[in-house]
């Protein structure tokens, strides 16, 4: 695709992970799908390079997916279907996303002000006068918390990134006014969104009952050959591209060899990449040494139509080195131009 802007109206949204072991999560999966793609493209295209984007030169922006903590780039469109979400984390607890305490209501009003007067802020740069504590997802100090509890609650948002660090501004800062005077769209229509964006996401996927009642007119379903294999389904203006592949032949110009990000939307459901390709991959990052399969961050390696095993990479940026922990690959598949192009995109031998 010609830039990341037609990849998010095309997929719906891409994944942002800050785990950084052989590039970014969002970059491994925007490198095989734009043309000329560079490291840290997405953030670019989200915040600017070097200044930052004013509310109307943005097109896109970070949130969360509804009733999911995982963190996506998703254009304009998006945001009136999170309204709910943002609302529904206000009457619950929760250490990093539930109402707030009384501590940190009161610092969010003094946040709010200093953003207001001050312009985009990180939590290291407000003072809130109380030591780190535990928290869900380690420890923070109020200040963290309380900024990123107003960040779940849309009150909030990023404005630019510094590394890992997130600098927030006031929406209206960050979103057009038109965006933010969409109306509220009614729960069907959240939850129409929610299951085509899912298809769109992943192209040929499972839905769930009502995901499907919401989406008929739209929606195909695929049945393979495997009887234990689950029902799939993809969008109707996908079905060209389905019977193309079909009717492609066996013997046609390979396709390159290429390694797919962990959570690439071609290999996120398990039940999918299992029943299309006999791959049953999981991202081993939280899963205990002693327990790994094939390492801490194996990339599937996709060669032609097949999924023929995996590469464990991992960057040594001092060295100047992409080192290869692991790999597993079928015979009569060369893996080596995937790693290259790999260590060629950080920059690295």
């Amino acid at each position: 695709m010609p830039d990341v802007g037609a990849v998010l109206d095309r997929y719906g949204y891409v994944q942002i992970d800050p785990i950084n072991v052989c590039g970014r999560m969002q970059d491994l999966i925007l490198r095989n799908r734009v043309e000329n793609y560079r490291p840290g493209g997405l953030m670019r295209h989200l915040h600017g390079d070097g200044a930052t984007l004013s509310a109307h030169e943005r097109t896109a922006f970070e949130h969360h997916l509804p009733g999911s903590s995982v963190l996506v780039a998703m254009p304009h469109d998006a945001w009136p279907h999170l309204l709910e979400a943002m609302r529904e984390r206000t009457l619950h607890d929760g250490a990093w996303s539930g109402r707030l305490s009384a501590d940190e209501r009161k610092l969010a009003k003094r946040i709010l002000a200093e953003i207001a007067s001050r312009g985009p802020l990180t939590s290291s740069q407000i003072e809130d006068a109380g030591p780190s504590r535990p928290s869900g997802w380690g420890s923070a100090t109020l200040a963290k918390s309380t900024l990123q509890k107003l960040y779940f609650h849309g009150r909030v948002l990023i404005a630019r990134r510094e590394g890992t660090r997130r600098f927030y501004d006031l929406p209206e800062r960050v979103l057009p006014p038109a965006t933010l005077a969409a109306s509220l769209p009614s729960p069907e229509e959240t939850a129409r969104w929610l299951a085509l964006t899912k298809l769109r996401q992943r192209r040929l996927t499972p839905l769930k009952r009502n995901e499907l009642s919401h989406t008929r007119d739209e929606v195909l379903t695929v049945r393979i050959s495997d009887a234990d294999a689950p029902l799939l389904h993809i969008l109707r203006e996908d079905l060209p591209l389905l019977e193309a592949s079909r009717e492609a032949p066996e013997n046609g110009a390979p396709f390159p060899p290429l390694l797919l990000a962990p959570l690439d939307p071609l290999i996120y459901d398990r039940r999918t990449t299992l029943a299309l390709w006999d791959f049953d991959y999981t991202w081993e990052v939280y899963t205990p040494p002693a327990k790994r399969v094939r390492g801490y961050y194996a990339l599937p390696v996709l060669s032609g139509h097949e999924i023929v095993g995996h590469v464990d990479p991992k960057a040594d940026v001092k060295a100047g080195n992409l080192n290869v922990i692991s790999r597993r690959v079928r015979r009569g598949h060369a893996v080596a131009p995937a790693v290259k192009s790999l260590a060629r995109f950080l920059g690295l031998r």
